[in-house]
């Protein structure tokens, strides 16, 4: 068991395995999820030179720190987040006005709202079990974690995750974005880092228009997915890159 930081020892929201996952074990768990109330995730780490397995066995989780999912209204939270991460600041930014407005063209600063929900052409669990072989066979030393938790979404509070603090250091936030997710797309967490996030995603955007705005939705959840990500630095590349794709990724710098 994994003592949270922030405690005495009295605080241990995690089970984390001694050793490497795999595939079968995370499939079995889920299984069990409806009889023993245990989430499994797929727990990568920060440095594959550091003995510490960090955050998770250095115990770099803090969910005293966590609000609840159930109070945050995803929609609400998304559009807040877009409205901070378009603002101009023409007298700090390294960015100009023009250029700025252009990573998020066609929306500039307007919140366009919600993506519709797509109904799932394959079961989501089903596919998250594939998804955590993909992930095993690329990260082998991925280990595997047990929280008390409803869903993955609520999984990543109640462990106390803190990979999204440099934006945000409420990850019930998060949460609660994630398990509209699950509802409108499908989307299971299958694997989280030190300050990533992979997700299968049962029912993606398939065209153009839905593209962009789950595309949108994704900036406000973590912007470093456009501004750091891959070239052209934009919405509308990101969006043709996750247009049929069946998961997520996320790091926050």
């Amino acid at each position: 068991m994994v003592t949270s930081d922030e405690g005495d020892g009295d605080v241990r929201p995690l089970w984390l395995s001694d050793g490497p996952a795999t595939a079968e074990l995370w499939t079995r768990m889920r299984a069990e999820h409806a009889r023993f109330g245990l989430w499994p995730l797929l727990l990568d780490l920060l440095d594959p030179s550091d003995g510490e397995f960090r955050p998770w066995g250095s115990g770099e989780v803090f969910p005293e720190q966590m609000s609840s999912p159930a109070t945050h209204d995803s929609a609400g939270r998304l559009a807040q987040w877009w409205a901070t991460y378009t603002a101009v600041d023409e007298h700090d930014d390294i960015l100009d006005t023009g250029r700025r407005l252009a990573v998020t063209a066609p929306f500039g600063q307007t919140w366009p709202g919600l993506a519709p929900s797509r109904e799932p052409a394959t079961n989501p669990d089903e596919l998250a079990a594939e998804f955590a072989q993909v992930f095993l066979a690329d990260r082998p030393r991925t280990r595997l974690g047990l929280v008390a938790a409803a869903s993955g979404a609520e999984a990543l509070t109640a462990v106390g995750w803190a990979g999204p603090c440099n934006y945000d250091n409420d990850t019930a936030k998060f949460s609660a974005v994630l398990r509209d997710w699950e509802h409108r797309f499908g989307a299971r967490v299958v694997a989280v880092g030190f300050s990533t996030l992979h997700l299968s995603v049962a029912a993606p955007p398939v065209d153009e228009h839905g593209a962009l705005l789950v595309a949108a939705e994704h900036f406000a959840f973590c912007p470093d997915n456009i501004w750091q990500g891959s070239s052209p630095y934009t919405l509308a590349a990101y969006a043709e890159r996750i247009a049929g794709a069946h998961h997520w990724d996320f790091w926050w710098d």
